[in-house]
Parts: C-alpha cells; structure tokens; sequence
C-alpha cells in the first residue's frame, strides 16, 4: 500500500485559499477540497485553467467570453459569472448577448431537423436538413448584424460539443470550413468544452471533426491533415476474453 500524502495544514489551506481569492477575486468549493487534501491537484488546475481559459491563442478576448457564454448557457453552469463579467469587460453588450441566447436555443431545437435526416428525408427532398439547419441559422444572423458569422459558427459548434450533439455539429463544421472560419479557432472554440462538460465531451466532437476530414466532406490544412492520416485513432484495444469451459 503506498504512503498516504502529508495533509496540508490548516494555515496552508487558508494561505492557499487567500492566494487563490486574491489571485482571481472569487472562491469556488472545490478549490477548498483541493486546498485540503489534494494540493498537487490544485497546483495543476490552475495552470490548465490559466492555459484553457486566459492565455491567449487563437480567439481574441471578445471571441473567446462570446464563446464562453453561449458555452455556459447551454452547459447551465451558472457558477460561471465570471464570464459574464469578462463578456461585458471585453467589449460585448446587451444585443450581442441577446444573440449568443438565440444560438444557444438554435442548438436546442436541432432535433426537428436530425429527425428529418434520419427518418423522413426521403419524403421532403426540397429540404435537405442539414441545409435547412444552416439556412435557419443564416436567418438568425441577418437579424442579428452585431455578431460576425464566423463567431456565431464557432459559439454555435461548442454548444453543441458542450451538449454531445453529434449530427448538428458535423453539419456546423462542415459550414465552417465552406466559410473560412480558421481550424485553429474551430480547435480553440471546442477545447473550452472540456472545462465546464469533461473531456469526454472534447473527444466526442474531436472524433465528430476527425471523421468529416477522413470522409473527405471538408479539406483541412497540412497540420491538421497529418492528424487525420494518423492511423488507430480509437483508443486502447481490449482482446475479447474467452470463457473458460465449463463456467456459466
């Protein structure tokens, strides 16, 4: 049995709790937890954080807390005010919020339209549904002019990353690349999943993208060609178990 680790003590916990307060103006439970008994974890957590969610990448400071919001509405994390907060300090307002609600609700009405593909596409071929979808969101955005459409493609991508919507998004990713929007925010846009939904979500909607570039439906740049060229992609393989005989 491995040793246990040292407990913080409880001095530490409050030095670490103060400096994380300080450090970002506001404390969550969990931090408390980890402040406790799992320190190490802590120490990660915020570089990944800092990493996922502050450092600059792709997406500019709007972008990124446009993407946030529509992230955390559709994901219902209301914990996650701080967005709100950076949403209005870096540059967005009432009718560009009131835009990201209205994608988030797009996202959440797509089953009329995933119905239609798998079921009864045959009888409406005037309506391709995956056209119909985005023609839908086109609509959406001619009434809402404060918003760039590459920005709307990616909020509207995470969101349905975020909800594991699988149908809508390869129909949403398809739209960003016959759009330009650059594969490096794409990326950029679906990682924040993994903050507020796991990294299962993240895998999901990567595994969605990675099969769009194999089936030749879109065409990638050179470096994310190499991802899509790379063989056995699916994880650790389990050999089948046999049955001993004469066991049930």
């Amino acid at each position: 049995m491995s040793t246990p680790s040292r407990l913080p003590s409880p001095a530490e916990v409050r030095q670490r709790l103060d400096a994380f307060r300080a450090r970002r103006g506001y404390l969550l439970p969990h931090q408390g937890a980890m402040a406790a008994a799992l320190p190490d974890l802590q120490d990660v957590y915020g570089v990944v954080y800092k990493t996922l969610t502050l450092d600059p990448h792709h997406l500019d400071a709007f972008e990124r807390e446009f993407v946030w919001l529509g992230l955390l509405v559709a994901a219902r994390e209301h914990v996650g005010t701080h967005h709100v907060d950076l949403f209005f300090r870096t540059g967005g307002n009432d009718a560009q919020a009131d835009t990201v609600f209205r994608l988030v609700a797009w996202a959440q009405g797509h089953t009329a339209y995933e119905f239609l593909a798998e079921s009864w596409q045959a009888y409406f071929p005037a309506s391709p549904a995956g056209s119909s979808y985005i023609a839908g969101l086109t609509d959406l955005l001619r009434s809402n002019p404060d918003v760039e459409p590459g920005l709307a493609r990616l909020t509207l991508a995470a969101c349905h990353a975020a909800l594991g919507h699988h149908w809508p998004l390869r129909v949403v990713l398809r739209d960003c690349y016959a759009h330009g929007v650059a594969e490096a925010k794409i990326a950029e846009a679906l990682s924040l999943v993994l903050w507020p939904c796991g990294i299962n979500r993240f895998l999901e909607a990567c595994d969605v993208w990675l099969d769009l570039m194999r089936s030749g439906e879109v065409q990638p740049s050179p470096a994310f060609q190499a991802w899509a060229d790379t063989p056995d992609q699916d994880g650790f393989k389990l050999p089948p178990r046999t049955t001993v005989a004469g066991t049930p």
